[in-house]
């Protein structure tokens, strides 16, 4: 079993004012920067879902890259930042 670490991350995302072919969501992450340096281009959002924390609002992306890589990462409405919750592994995945 897969063990969650939050690890800050950078992201490029669209915060979307209105929606277009390419940008469907209100928050659409572009790219991610793990904290080694490397940087990973989205393919697609597998599922998103939010959560409660406190005052908080926590939105979650189940993405994958362009290298094939599968990422849960979460946007803190509260404090303004992204997370990497887990990589997820071949066989967690939801395809």
């Amino acid at each position: 079993m897969q063990e969650a670490t939050l690890k800050k991350i950078n992201v490029i995302a669209v915060f979307a004012g209105f929606r277009t072919s390419r940008i469907t969501r209100r928050i659409t992450p572009l790219k991610i920067m793990l904290e080694n340096g490397n940087t990973m281009e989205v393919a697609n959002i597998q599922r998103t879902y939010t959560d409660r924390v406190g005052q908080a609002v926590h939105v979650h992306f189940v993405l994958k890259t362009t290298c094939g890589r599968y990422f849960d990462i979460v946007y803190d409405s509260q404090k303004m930042n992204w997370l990497m919750v887990v990589e997820i592994e071949d066989d967690m995945r939801f395809d």
